[in-house]
């Protein structure tokens, strides 16, 4: 698989275009600093943070306690896993509240068109 097939994966999946960016570069090149992070992807430590931050959310990224923090990326299937459930569990919500969510939309639509 390409690196672009791989970043166009997890963008798919929901990571932004940075998360994806730093997640690859974590898994491929181990565990590193934020600091080191922002030097080797051409980006502000903010916006690594950031993106860091939403990774460990999302538990694709680890953390040391020791500081500065060491980020380490999962493995990549099991980046797969989380992403894939995730987006599962959302079309089953979506799936069981269609028809709330279409009676808020028409009601939407009914208040709009008559003012």
């Amino acid at each position: 698989m390409s690196i672009e097939r791989v970043f166009k994966t997890l963008m798919g999946l929901g990571l932004s275009e940075t998360d994806a960016q730093v997640y690859v570069y974590l898994a491929t090149n181990g565990p590193h600093k934020a600091r080191d992070i922002a030097t080797a992807l051409k980006m502000y430590k903010r916006k690594i943070y950031r993106s860091l931050k939403s990774l460990q959310s999302k538990e694709i990224v680890n953390a040391t306690l020791e500081r500065p923090a060491q980020f380490s990326a999962i493995p990549f299937d099991k980046v797969l896993n989380l992403l894939i459930k995730a987006h599962l569990e959302e079309v089953q919500y979506i799936e069981q509240n269609k028809e709330e969510i279409l009676s808020h939309w028409n009601s939407m639509i009914t208040e709009n068109s008559a003012s």
